[in-house]
């Protein structure tokens, strides 16, 4: 059979934290220095901006054309899209537009109309075109909300999101463990029937925290490796970067990848460093690269 092929990088290029690290030469003082630079090291990156705001096309443009041919970025899903309040200064003005004129003044949109999201989405679609047009478009990464349960209608809005975006991987991380306890079968066939990937974590240990097997639900599989910071990982206050402030040591590291090297079933494993403070992501990846070098495995 075809070998499993591992890709390795971080959520994010760009964290304040990582700039500060020295990660970069003192030659990459621009974005796109910056990028060329990550992209010699790592074939692949997750783009946590486009939760915050709608990417735009011309970005994705520039991220195509800065990046080798063999390079791919996975794409997490804007806020509206996956159940979460965005800042409404973020909005364009057509979606703005859309609003009620109430909404509109509020700092953040928790519960915007339909045609809001479905305005959104078809926007999210388009400005990725140029990565999709390339070849560089990796996983669409849908991070649902602790609220949202394994209900009916939940799996209804999963199924609609796998059809407003037919042409891409879409990649689902559950954070809710409902969707585990005592229904984890149920789970995994429905993502396989509508050819979504489930996310596998590892995150701190708490009950509170869902545990999705690690376990491939299609030809792409996605892993995204939190760190182990309980303490932090409750925390509201506070930068993304230090909420998952953890470094993970080798033998935490080698235990990692055998479960990632447990995911033959897919043809291609994503590994995504999330804990994104300082440069504590770039040295785990690097480190899991060379743990997973040779690891372009076949499958059995």
């Amino acid at each position: 059979m075809a070998p499993v092929k591992y890709r390795v990088g971080t959520a994010s290029w760009t964290d304040p934290t990582l700039l500060r690290a020295g990660f970069y030469p003192a030659t990459a003082k621009t974005a796109e220095a910056r990028l060329r630079f990550y992209a010699e090291h790592f074939d692949t990156v997750e783009v946590d901006s486009t939760y915050y705001a709608l990417p735009s096309e011309r970005n994705a443009e520039l991220w195509a054309q800065r990046t080798p041919d063999a390079f791919c970025f996975n794409i997490k899903a804007f806020a509206l899209l996956t159940g979460h309040a965005a800042e409404t200064r973020t909005l364009p003005s057509v979606l703005k537009e859309l609003l009620p004129p109430d909404d509109r003044r509020q700092p953040r949109v928790s519960h915007p109309p339909a045609e809001v999201v479905e305005l959104s989405f078809e926007m999210f679609r388009s400005a990725l075109q140029p990565l999709r047009g390339a070849g560089k478009l990796g996983c669409l990464l849908f991070q649902f909300p602790p609220w949202f349960t394994a209900l009916p209608q939940n799996e209804a809005y999963i199924d609609l999101c796998r059809h407003r975006l037919p042409d891409d991987h879409l990649a689902v991380e559950f954070r809710h463990a409902s969707w585990f306890d005592g229904r984890t079968q149920r789970t995994l066939d429905f993502l396989r029937g509508h050819g979504l990937s489930l996310v596998c974590i590892d995150a701190p240990a708490a009950p509170s925290i869902a545990k999705p097997p690690w376990t491939a639900t299609d030809n792409v599989a996605y892993v995204r490796l939190h760190g182990r910071n309980r303490r932090t990982w409750y925390q509201h206050e506070g930068t993304a970067a230090e909420r998952f402030k953890y470094l993970y040591s080798d033998d935490e590291l080698e235990g990692c990848a055998q479960r990632v090297r447990q995911l033959r079933a897919a043809n291609v494993v994503q590994v995504i460093f999330n804990n994104c403070y300082g440069d504590y992501g770039v040295r785990n990846a690097r480190t899991m690269q060379h743990l997973l070098r040779g690891g372009d495995e076949t499958r059995r």
